[in-house]
């Protein structure tokens, strides 16, 4: 399935609430199966360590992409997906960087220095590497962290940011000793404060609407990372990479990252003949047994917060508005079945994720799925209690001539997704709701049918951050680009609000659990299950692989060999 970011934007972060327990662990020997959650040692990734100066200077890293993305500008509602994640995350700055115990450490080759200076009001003062200089030889100052405040704080509704949390909550960002110190002065406090800035875009794309919208959609503009962009061929559907001739920290040990965009059904025919050098195994089965049989190659794997889910459309005049209605079809739904079928060959012990907010591992994950658990007899009584009456076993119900049909978006080509589908289909047609499958091309998807709300179920995945709060936030608030459901109550705002404010460990936990609770009341989305955070890598790739919830460092990756 696709994936999309529930780290929309940024906010901050509070230690307690750390996904700590999600890290993942080793186990990449190509044999057997793969460790369940519960199983697995926390903090640890599985990338192939090696000291880089061990790692042959030089070669290509060939990465597989699903799509090409449909704006390389990661803050744009548009531009917030999984892939642009791989590819922006070598060409941009950033404050922090994630570990994989889910412990977030400063960027030294951006910032020397990011310290809460005052608690009342809340102020953080960024002090940016000297070094720091974009490409085209501009240096990274305060005004670039002003301009990327005032793109992101939702005043200015002709940005189309992917998430304002944080940034809303701020006063003001002004020039501290000089330019190369950003104050950030809070209108109200901000637990999750370091979660912003984890990608920043220049002043010029941030200082206009045209070009934070559109002057990233089929190039890309200038950066200030390690690598720099030489190529985005969308007839050949490939992105390349080169060294930045103009990056002040350890150079890149590969010469060249090529992205290219390869069919989840051709991946492991193209790994196998030598054309990527990696692929992401997820939920299939066929993906994790092909990869075992490869020469050279091994399967790495550490637990990631990423999880597959469908998406209801609940908007004004959508026919799955009522929460009622959508608790009685997630009832409906064996979400066991669906989650021992895609992956229980690769993880046998897999469960349900039973939470929005906190993912299987976490030490705040708790179960408040049971009020819609799989009951298909309940479902029943629940859809005739609400006037959608059947005609007859195995036929759609109807309320007031209108039938109970509901338009299903799947991902075509995607196997993983077309399964899913397939098993949801099946189990909805048999409670009486009427299924018309609609296949999506995977470029089309976001742009096509999720933004625009073309659907009535949808399914890509989410994935997640250290930063719980800021995570979820404009997934389920009202106002939100990126709450692509159009479901939302006064009730879910305001204690995000609460919680987003919540210095307080003890109390933030508390309110988060009352935000899952009230989500699961309103369905605006169903959780699948947690991904297993498999990879097949070639046996000669190293410091790259099952990253867990850690970034990759890209100065590192490389060959031995």
């Amino acid at each position: 399935m696709r994936t999309r970011s529930r780290r929309l934007a940024v906010g901050a972060v509070a230690m307690a609430l750390l996904l700590t327990a999600c890290g993942g662990s080793g186990g990449g020997d190509g044999t057997g199966g793969l460790a369940g959650i519960e199983e697995q040692q926390r903090g640890v990734n599985d990338i192939n360590p090696v000291a880089r100066e061990q790692v042959r200077d030089g070669g290509d890293l060939r990465w597989p992409l699903d799509a090409i993305p449909d704006n390389f500008n990661i803050n744009h509602v548009d531009g917030n997906l999984l892939d642009n994640r791989d590819i922006v995350e070598a060409l941009m700055p950033g404050a922090f960087v994630r570990e994989a115990d889910g412990s977030v450490s400063l960027d030294e080759d951006y910032f020397t220095s990011i310290e809460l200076t005052s608690a009342t009001p809340q102020v953080v003062t960024y002090t940016i590497n000297p070094a720091a200089t974009w490409g085209d030889g501009t240096p990274l100052t305060w005004r670039d962290l002003q301009a990327q405040w005032q793109a992101l704080n939702g005043t200015n509704p002709a940005y189309l940011p992917a998430d304002t949390a944080g940034y809303d909550s701020v006063a003001s960002v002004e020039r501290g000793v000089d330019d190369k110190q950003a104050v950030v002065t809070f209108a109200s406090p901000y637990a999750e404060w370091r979660a912003m800035y984890e990608h920043i875009y220049p002043a010029a794309t941030n200082a206009d609407p045209e070009a934070f919208n559109r002057g990233w959609l089929t190039s890309i503009g200038t950066t200030a990372g390690p690598f720099r962009a030489e190529t985005v061929d969308t007839t050949a559907q490939t992105i390349t990479l080169v060294r930045n001739e103009r990056w002040w920290g350890e150079p890149a040990k590969l010469s060249r990252i090529i992205y290219r965009v390869v069919e989840r059904g051709a991946l492991a025919d193209a790994l196998a003949n030598n054309e990527i050098d990696y692929y992401r195994i997820g939920s299939d089965v066929n993906l994790s047994a092909r990869a075992r049989g490869i020469p050279g190659v091994v399967v790495r794997q550490a637990v990631e917060p990423l999880f597959n889910h469908i998406t209801f459309n609940g908007g004004p005049g959508a026919i799955l508005s009522d929460p009622a209605l959508r608790r009685a079809i997630v009832q409906g739904m064996d979400r066991q079945a669906i989650a021992s079928a895609l992956v229980g060959q690769i993880v046998p012990s897999i469960a349900p994720l039973n939470q929005f907010i906190f993912v299987q591992g976490s030490e705040n994950y708790v179960d408040h799925a049971q009020g819609v658990a799989y009951d298909p007899a309940a479902a029943n009584a629940a859809l005739d209690a609400l006037g959608w009456v059947s005609p007859g076993e195995g036929q759609v119900r109807a309320r007031n001539g209108q039938p109970l049909n509901v338009r299903y978006v799947a991902t075509a080509g995607n196997p993983i997704s077309e399964r899913i589908v397939a098993i949801t289909s099946q189990q909805l047609r048999a409670i009486g709701v009427g299924v018309e499958v609609i296949p999506a091309a995977s470029p089309d998807l976001f742009d096509q049918y999720v933004t625009p709300g073309n659907f009535d179920m949808i399914g890509f995945a989410y994935s997640g951050s250290p930063f719980p709060i800021t995570d979820s936030r404009e997934v389920f608030v009202s106002g939100s680009e990126s709450n692509v459901s159009r479901i939302n109550t006064p009730e879910i705002d305001a204690l995000f609000a609460q919680a987003s404010a919540e210095l307080d460990d003890v109390k933030r936990i508390e309110l988060c659990q009352r935000i899952d609770q009230a989500l699961w009341e309103q369905m605006p989305l169903v959780p699948l299950y947690q991904a297993t955070g498999a990879v097949a890598v070639r046996g000669t790739l190293v410091n790259f692989g099952a990253k867990g919830f850690a970034d990759l460092d890209y100065t590192e990756i490389g060959f031995t060999g």
